[in-house]
Parts: structure tokens; C-alpha cells; sequence
């Protein structure tokens, strides 16, 4: 594949994008005297229009992206966002509404979120919702804030959190940010919860147990009802990390398993594609209990006109600044309302249904460490392939070779070698059979020749990067006054 460059390389003297005619009328310079303005700029590129358009489309083709081909990213539901949904949120009405206009300008952006928060509890059995947080990160923070604030009201904060070992990473980032410690709760053979584990450490102290449902393994916790209630009798709360909805959309609701809150990730199981940085949505649901402590204002209907509520004296306040992202808001009701009931609960079980077929056409050329049924991901690992003397990153790197995104890999912790594969509800049959028999592939080539794994990606832009290097010395800028030497450094 050739290199392309930089373009302060295809730069030259003199080059310009465009030109305009000389002035037809006098130049009044008054008009710019008190207005800043930049003359030259210190090596700024000098190239022409077609040069700068081949340059940006080269390298736009060098990227990865959902409408070239899958992700088969476990726990982050990277899936296609049907174009209706862009459409949709572009309309210049939405797109140039702002968030300090005044209430009457601005009653469809209220009814939009307001709706929104409606469906989302009509969907997860939740009491209310907050469309606030503009992440499952923050999303996870604000679930935990209304916990401590239920028990901060009652003067007792309480200390620990319980969180089981199949859980999201961020959770106990979240916890801790809250000021709790963190104690973890085993998992069994079964990859579920250690119901023994959890009595023992459900105590008084406890303020909460943070739960994955399905967990990261993408197993369901059959015994949820009695997880809720050991932590209930307890005085404690259930929270639901609920970024695996994509398997229960439609299907169960999590307020009938008793829990007390959740976060959603709008940009995961409804419609925009995750990844890359944003921009994202993790609104959180509450049951009546936590209801009065959600952040400030609440949408409510008054009548024909929705109004903004700040009398609410337990809130925890704001959270972010307006409504977090709305545009991720308005895709995902756009997403919710083109499917309706049945074709929610068919994202659910496709997602289920494709997950199952990849791990059953895999699992005896990887090794999968528990055999418990998965829903709508699963995880392999290497420890089949360790035996020629290759790893995990040895198989991602060499699926680039094959035009596929390598799954997630070493996570969960709990599975050594961990290849985390969610091939969601959007991929044809087509599409997961290219997966599976470039798997398959190299699970051969793993037995006959490693070598080829081991020197993986070959035909790809970049080649395999010494990312232990790259991690402890950063290059953070290029300068292109450097010379190639240094640059290939």
C-alpha cells in the first residue's frame, strides 16, 4: 500500500487553492481597522484545490468505519445507524435551535425529549428518566449520585459498593468518584453472580451493588430476582449498568427485576454508532424512590405546553449543562418510533440470534471458558492458539489483513486471552459467514504457520506498531521540519 504523505510535504511555493479577480472598487481598509485579523501564517501548507480534495479522500479510505464493514466489538454495540435517523436530526430546525431560547420557541424540542424519556421508561420499567448525562460514563456517575443522596438523607452515606467481577470497567471508577470503596463479588462456574459471595458481603454498609445484565461474558443473570432482594433486605440498591439493553430491548424489562436504577446507552442500543469519541447519551431511569433526587430541571407536562421544573429541593442538581447531546436524542426516538414494540423486541432477539450462530460455528476452534447459553455476545479466547505461540493480538492484528475489525480484546479480565465478539442485530448472514471463515483461517495458520500472525497486518496502511513503546514514549507532535528519520521514529 503506498504511504501517502503529509500534506506540508505536498506542499510547494506558490500553490493556491483558489483566486479571486482584482478589486473592481476602491479597498476601504476603515472597515477592518479595529477588526483582528492574521496576515501570513508561519508554514502554512501551499497547495492546490484538487490536491487538498485526493489528499483528505486518500485518507479518509484508510479508515475503518460501520458502513464499510462490521465491528464485532463486544460490550460496545457498534451497529449500523439507518440514514432516516441522520436525515432526521439534521433538519435545520433542530440543528439551529438554541438552548437559551426561550421556553414558547422551543416546545417541540421539549415534547421530542419529553417523549423520549416517556418511551425509555415504557421500555426498561422504570418510573422517570433523566436525559442529562451525555455518556454511560456519566450515566453510571449520575445513578450512583442519586444512591448516595437517597442515603446521605437518611444520615447514613454507607461505604461500600459491590461489584461483581463481569462487570463494565468504568463501574468502579464510578463508585469511587462517589466516594465509595469498592468490594468485588466473585463470579461462579456459570459466569452469574456467586450468590453465596454476595450474602456474605451484603452488609449495612453496603449502598449498592452495580450490576451488568447481560454481563460482559453476555450472560443473563437468571437469578436477578434474588440478587435484588439479597441487596434489598439489606437496605441497599440495585443499579443496572444497562449498555447491554441490545439483548433485552423489547424482551424484559429491568424495573420487573426489582431494580432501583439504570442507565441506557442511546448511542449503542438506539441508533448512533458508538465509538470514536462521542458524541454519545446515557440517560438514567429511577424507580419512586430515587425519583425525587434526578437532576434538575425535569420536562413536565403542563397541560398542552411542556415546562421546565427547578423546584425540587432533594435534586442533586445539574449534572451537565441543558440536556446533553439532543441530537443523539432525537435519533434515538426516530429509531424508537420506526421500529414500534415488535421491531424493538426483533433488534433483541436477531442480536441474540447472530451472536449464538457466531460462537456456535467457532467454538471448536477457539476456547471458550464458559458453556453457559449467551445472549447477544461472546467470549473466546487463546488459550488454544498459546499453544502455537500466539496471543490475542496476534489474531486481531491479522483480521485486519481480511478488511475486519478485530473484536475486544483482553476484557473481561475474568478470561485470560479474551477475544469479546457482539456481532449485533444489523450484520447479514453474509457478513458474520466472512467473519467466521477468516476465524477460521487463522485458526489454521495459527497450527501451521504462526509466522504469518506474528508479523500481522500485512496489507493494511500501518504496519504492527511496538505499542509497549508507543505507550511509555508518546510522540504527541510532528513537525515537518523534522526530517524522515526522525519522523519514521
Amino acid at each position: 500500500m503506498i504511504r501517502e504523505p503529509l500534506i506540508f510535504e505536498i506542499s510547494a511555493e506558490g500553490k493556491k487553492a483558489f483566486s479571486f479577480p482584482k478589486l473592481d472598487v476602491p479597498l476601504n481598509k476603515e472597515i477592518l481597522k479595529n477588526i483582528p485579523t492574521r496576515g501570513k501564517i508561519e508554514d502554512f501548507p501551499q497547495v492546490s484545490e484538487v490536491e487538498i480534495i485526493r489528499h483528505f479522500t486518500r485518507l479518509s479510505q484508510t479508515n475503518h468505519c460501520v458502513d464499510i464493514g462490521f465491528y464485532p466489538l463486544g460490550s460496545c454495540t457498534v451497529k449500523y445507524n439507518p440514514k432516516i435517523n441522520e436525515k432526521v436530526a439534521s433538519s435545520s430546525e433542530f440543528v439551529s435551535s438554541h438552548p437559551l431560547a426561550p421556553l414558547e420557541l422551543i416546545q417541540g424540542n421539549l415534547e421530542i425529549l419529553k417523549r423520549t424519556e416517556e418511551l425509555l421508561a415504557e421500555i426498561t420499567g422504570m418510573n422517570a428518566f433523566t436525559l442529562q448525562p451525555s455518556a454511560g460514563a456519566q450515566g453510571e456517575l449520575v445513578g450512583m449520585m442519586l444512591i448516595r443522596a437517597f442515603h446521605e438523607e437518611t444520615r447514613n452515606p454507607r461505604k461500600i459498593v459491590l461489584i461483581p467481577d463481569s462487570a463494565h470497567g468504568t463501574n468502579p471508577s464510578s463508585a469511587h468518584v462517589c466516594g465509595y470503596q469498592v468490594r468485588e463479588i466473585k463470579s461462579n462456574q456459570k459466569g452469574t453472580i456467586d450468590i453465596d459471595d454476595l450474602s456474605q458481603n451484603m452488609t449495612n454498609e453496603v449502598a449498592a451493588l452495580m450490576v451488568t445484565n447481560p454481563n460482559t461474558l453476555g450472560i443473563f443473570e437468571n437469578e436477578i430476582k434474588k440478587i435484588t432482594h439479597i441487596v434489598h433486605s439489606k437496605g441497599g440498591f440495585v443499579y443496572m449498568d444497562g449498555a447491554n439493553m441490545n439483548a433485552l430491548t423489547g424482551i424484559c424489562r429491568p424495573g420487573d427485576m426489582d431494580v432501583d436504577v439504570i442507565h441506557l446507552n442511546l448511542h449503542k442500543t438506539f441508533s448512533t454508532p458508538h465509538g470514536g469519541g462521542g458524541p454519545g447519551a446515557g440517560p438514567v431511569g429511577v424507580n419512586k424512590k430515587l425519583e425525587p433526587f434526578l437532576p434538575l430541571p425535569l420536562i413536565e407536562r403542563k397541560g398542552k405546553q411542556c415546562i421546565l421544573n427547578f423546584s425540587r429541593p432533594k435534586s442533586i442538581g445539574r449534572v451537565r449543562s441543558f440536556f446533553g447531546n439532543f441530537l443523539v436524542v432525537v435519533k434515538a426516538l426516530s429509531y424508537i418510533l420506526s421500529l414500534g414494540p415488535e421491531g424493538l423486541r426483533e433488534i433483541s432477539e436477531i442480536a441474540v440470534l447472530n451472536s449464538n450462530y457466531v460462537r456456535k460455528s467457532l467454538e471448536q476452534d477457539y476456547y471458550l471458558k464458559y458453556q453457559t447459553p449467551t445472549l447477544h455476545e461472546c467470549v473466546f479466547s487463546d488459550k488454544f492458539q498459546r499453544e502455537h505461540g500466539i496471543q490475542n493480538i496476534d489474531i486481531a492484528k491479522r483480521l485486519i489483513d481480511f478488511g475486519l475489525h478485530p473484536p475486544t480484546m483482553s476484557f473481561p479480565l475474568i478470561v485470560h486471552g479474551a477475544l469479546m465478539t457482539e456481532p449485533t442485530e444489523t450484520e447479514s448472514k453474509r457478513d458474520l459467514d466472512l467473519f467466521i471463515e477468516a476465524m477460521k483461517q487463522i485458526a489454521k495458520e495459527a497450527k501451521e504457520n504462526p509466522e504469518i500472525l506474528k508479523s500481522a497486518p500485512h496489507i493494511s496502511y500501518v504496519r504492527r506498531l511496538d505499542e509497549t513503546a508507543a505507550a511509555r514514549n508518546p510522540v504527541l507532535r510532528w513537525s515537518h521540519s523534522q526530517g524522515e528519520g526522525e519522523e519514521e521514529k
